[in-house]
């Protein structure tokens, strides 16, 4: 799960992480009162969607920038107003954008240094990883491609904790001195409890600044939490914006499925994550485009089945489906009567094909042949694949 920038800065605040003070507003008359908590002088306004490249963007109507610097309230009020409510598009939006539902103010801050900081899960150690880079405000990837050198690794024992040592590695690393080096320990310290406390998957600070005066502030943050420990987390899950999230995706968290919206014309019905992307992956390699990631899980009953039809059936680009089920503890006789449900209740009208194998696959079979669906049947993933491909082609 995401969360927005300001979002972040207030959780961060609560484990004293230093932030720039800021306030978010979400309608023209909330401007004043939100203004009203900051100092008078430079204030950034800031768009508040879940994408980078915020400050490069452009609105569709032209405006340019979802960030900005302005000299006065009285400037970031109508700056605010031409952001709200407008839609923002970046390179991480796609051309479809984003709509603006909330403005976030901020103090401005002065910047002598600009630094990189994150903490992930790293899959292959299975250790938590702080990447640091004295190469911060850019993009982190063409320094790491470009300028290995230039970025810091340091993993962290889970059981253990970051250690103080640790802290200081970066610190110096990061070329920091006297009270800006004890600033940045402390924050690094700070940083990492936050991401080990409310089971974050990646904690980004981009830029890390130190200013003029020697402090150390985190200047942005991006946030992300690992959605299968949310039930740990309320307080964290009231922040979710489905604003933020494709329509179809959050219909299908509400039925427990595993959906993720993609711009192919193929949708895929499958139980399990992996056989899910093989699915994926051999439509591509039979020349066609997967419109969704869509895994059921290993339990679902036939309610969850119909919902997983309907979802798909809203995507207008969906030419064809292909189920693939192999039976475990999901049994194909379940997801036949599934199928069969769905097909009586929603109106399906693009070129079904399915491939059923495990437990009860006769039975599955039999339920399907029997059902007078108009549905071509399959029985390997490749035949299935290129069945599919060819019907929505045509």
């Amino acid at each position: 799960m995401n969360i927005h920038e300001y979002q972040a800065k207030q959780l961060l605040a609560e484990y004293n992480v230093p932030v720039p003070a800021g306030t978010p507003a979400r309608s023209v008359q909330e401007f004043k009162n939100a203004l009203a908590t900051l100092p008078q002088g430079e204030i950034v306004v800031k768009s508040q969607i879940h994408a980078g490249g915020r400050g490069k963007g452009t609105f569709t109507d032209g405006y340019k920038g979802g960030v900005k610097l302005v000299g006065s309230k009285q400037e970031a009020e109508e700056v605010a107003k031409k952001m709200l409510g407008n839609t923002l598009i970046t390179h991480q939006t796609g051309p479809e954008g984003r709509t603006v539902h909330t403005v976030y103010f901020t103090e401005a801050s002065g910047i002598e240094k600009e630094y990189y900081l994150a903490i992930l899960m790293d899959r292959d150690s299975s250790k938590p990883v702080i990447i640091a880079s004295t190469e911060g405000g850019v993009d982190i990837e063409t320094v790491a491609e470009e300028t290995p050198e230039k970025i810091i690794k340091v993993y962290v024992d889970p059981a253990l904790g970051i250690q103080a040592y640790q802290c200081r590695e970066i610190a110096f690393a990061l070329g920091l001195e006297g009270a800006a080096f004890k600033q940045a320990v402390k924050l690094i310290s700070n940083l990492y409890r936050f991401f080990w406390e409310k089971d974050a998957s990646l904690v980004e600070i981009n830029p890390l600044i130190k200013t003029p005066e020697g402090n150390v502030l985190a200047l942005d943050a991006k946030v992300n939490f690992d959605d299968n420990a949310l039930f740990r987390h309320s307080d964290i899950v009231s922040m979710r914006d489905l604003n933020e999230e494709d329509p179809k995706e959050v219909e299908a968290s509400e039925f427990h499925l595993n959906y993720i919206a993609l711009d192919g014309n193929i949708a895929c019905l499958v139980n399990g994550a992996g056989l899910a992307m093989a699915t994926m992956d051999i439509i591509k390699h039979y020349g066609g485009n997967p419109a969704n990631f869509l895994d059921v899980g290993g339990s679902a009953d036939e309610d969850q089945v119909t919902a997983a039809f309907k979802i798909i059936l809203k995507d207008p680009n969906v030419k064809g489906i292909l189920v693939n089920i192999f039976g475990g503890i999901m049994k194909c006789d379940i997801i036949a009567k599934g199928i069969i449900g769905a097909a009586r209740s929603v109106s399906i009208s693009v070129p079904l094909v399915v491939r059923l194998e495990g437990t009860n696959v006769e039975e599955g079979k039999r339920l399907l042949n029997e059902s007078g669906l108009n549905l071509v049947s399959a029985s390997t993933l490749d035949e299935a694949a290129q069945k599919i491909v060819e019907l929505a082609g045509a």
